[in-house]
C-alpha cells in the first residue's frame, strides 16, 4: 500500500493557496494555526540566528503542555505507544541485537527509547536532545518502566557536532522526526559528523518529511526535502545513503533513509515481517 499519494508528495504548504484551502477544509483548526504562529513568531525573534535555540524554546513550550504531544502527533497516549512501538519493531526486524550499541538522536521523552533501553545490555542506550524539558520527562519515562537498572545515558546538546563522543563507538545511529523539524544546515552538521561516531558496519537510520515538488518550510518547525537532496548531503560527507522502501509500507507519513560507511555491510532492507498499515 502507498501511504504517501502523488498529490500529497507535491504539495507546497508555504504556499498562500493551500493554506487558504486548508483552513476552509479545516476551520476548527485555525485558531490553534495562529496562536502557535504568533508564539513561534516571537521566538524566532528572540532567538534569531539560532534554529538550535528557536526550537529548544518551542519545544520547552510544548513539552509544558504536553510532553507525548511534543515529540510529535495528537496528545494521545496510545499514540505515543504506537509510533515507539512501531520504530522498535522496525529495527529490530532489521538487525538490532542486545549488544549492539544505539545513540538515538533527538530521543525526547523516550517515546521509543524506553523499548531499546529494556532490549539493550545495560549501558548500550545513549540518547541525546536539544531540550533540557523533554528530557526531564524522559527520566521520568525511565523510572515509570522501572529501567534504570540498565543506566542509559540522556544528555542535552546545543548542536550535532557529537564531538563529545569517542570513534567508532555506535553500531546503530537513529533519528526519528528530527530532520523533518530541521534547516538544511543541522543536517549538514549531522552528516559531518555522525560518520566519525559510527562503527565499521554500523548504519544511521532517520525519517524525514519528503517532497517531490519544490522544498519548503512552515513556521520553521516543519521541513520537507526531497530525496536526493539528502543523499547527495551524506555523499558529501563520504557516506552512502539509500531509500528504504519497506518503511513506505508502513503507516508513519514520514519516509527514511539509511546511512552507511561505504564499506559498510548493512542489514537487509526487506525483512519478511516489516510492520504493515
Amino acid at each position: 500500500m502507498q501511504k504517501t499519494s502523488a498529490l500529497r508528495l507535491r504539495t507546497n504548504r508555504a504556499r498562500l493557496g493551500h493554506k487558504a484551502r486548508y483552513a476552509l477544509q479545516h476551520p476548527e483548526r485555525v485558531v490553534p494555526y495562529l496562536r502557535r504562529a504568533g508564539r513561534d513568531g516571537w521566538l524566532r525573534f528572540k532567538h534569531r540566528g539560532s534554529h538550535i535555540a528557536y526550537y529548544r524554546a518551542v519545544m520547552a513550550s510544548d513539552t509544558a503542555r504536553s510532553p507525548e504531544a511534543a515529540v510529535g502527533g495528537a496528545p494521545s497516549h496510545d499514540r505515543w505507544l504506537a509510533i515507539g512501538q512501531l520504530q522498535y519493531d522496525y529495527l529490530v526486524q532489521h538487525g538490532l541485537k542486545p549488544e549492539d550499541r544505539m545513540l538515538e538522536i533527538g530521543c525526547g521523552n523516550l517515546r521509543a527509547g524506553w523499548r531499546f533501553i529494556q532490549y539493550l545490555e545495560p549501558g548500550h542506550y545513549y540518547g541525546i536532545d536539544i531540550s533540557p524539558d523533554i528530557l526531564i520527562e524522559a527520566k521520568k519515562t525511565l523510572v515509570r518502566y522501572g529501567l534504570q537498572e540498565k543506566v542509559p545515558h540522556l544528555t542535552p546538546v546545543d548542536n550535532l557536532k557529537l564531538d563529545f563522543l569517542p570513534d567508532a563507538s555506535f553500531t546503530v545511529v537513529h533519528a526519528h522526526s528530527v530532520f523533518s523539524h530541521s534547516p538544511l544546515e543541522v543536517i549538514d552538521e549531522c552528516l559531518s559528523h555522525v560518520g566519525r561516531v559510527l562503527a565499521p558496519g554500523g548504519f544511521f537510520d532517520f525519517t524525514f518529511d519528503r517532497t517531490e515538488g519544490n522544498e519548503h518550510q512552515v513556521l520553521r518547525e516543519d521541513f520537507y526535502y526531497r530525496t536526493e537532496t539528502l543523499i547527495r548531503l551524506a555523499e558529501k560527507h563520504g557516506l552512502v545513503a539509500r531509500f528504504m522502501d519497506d518503511w513506505e509500507s508502513t503507516w508513519h507519513p514520514q519516509s527514511k533513509l539509511r546511512v552507511t560507511h561505504p564499506t559498510a555491510d548493512p542489514a537487509p532492507q526487506q525483512p519478511a515481517d516489516v510492520a504493515r498499515a
